[in-house]
């Protein structure tokens, strides 16, 4: 693949706790805890082009609990910037568990330094996508973000089945003929 050059600002989200171990914009977090495209020493910033599908993947890593003292950054990559954008059906298998054809994928995209963002789809929301961004490029200085704003998680997304509070669904007759 060839590296392509933005004609226009892209905006991303990320989600992340500003009192944390690691930034909200660093790629630390990844360096000890590779994610869906990178290895240890490949350690990417990962974030989504839109709010909501930050948050559905914060929530697909949560262990069903309201994740505490989670913020979030925009963060905008403007127009003359490098990106790459993956074309999945040519990486059969890059939405696998094992994370192997990505992980394989994006550290030879991030050891190459071929663009500064990574577009791929996202395995929770595939219609949308998730952004990569290298901090080893040397256009990663020229990105922005803005300050840390709260995340309000509203909480029937974290409902059990029992404290929900459903009525009960007749079932649906069929004509038989």
């Amino acid at each position: 693949m060839t590296a392509r050059v933005l004609d226009r600002t892209l905006h991303g989200f990320r989600i992340g706790d500003p009192d944390g171990r690691f930034p909200i914009f660093s790629a630390e977090g990844s360096r000890h805890f590779p994610g869906r495209w990178n290895t240890a020493r490949t350690p990417l910033v990962y974030a989504s082009e839109h709010y909501s599908t930050a948050m559905l993947e914060k929530l697909v890593r949560g262990s069903g609990e309201m994740p505490p003292n989670q913020h979030f950054i925009e963060i905008e990559i403007d127009a003359g910037l490098s990106y790459e954008v993956l074309a999945a059906a040519a990486h059969p298998g890059w939405e696998d568990a094992s994370c192997g054809v990505a992980r394989a994928f994006g550290e030879q995209w991030a050891l190459e330094l071929r663009s500064l963002l990574l577009i791929a789809p996202s395995v929770v929301a595939r219609m949308e996508s998730n952004l990569m961004l290298n901090p080893a490029h040397p256009e990663f200085e020229r990105l922005r973000h803005g300050l840390h704003q709260p995340v309000w998680w509203d909480r029937r997304l974290f409902a059990s089945e029992t404290t929900v509070s459903r009525k009960p669904r007749r079932a649906a007759r069929v004509a038989q003929t």
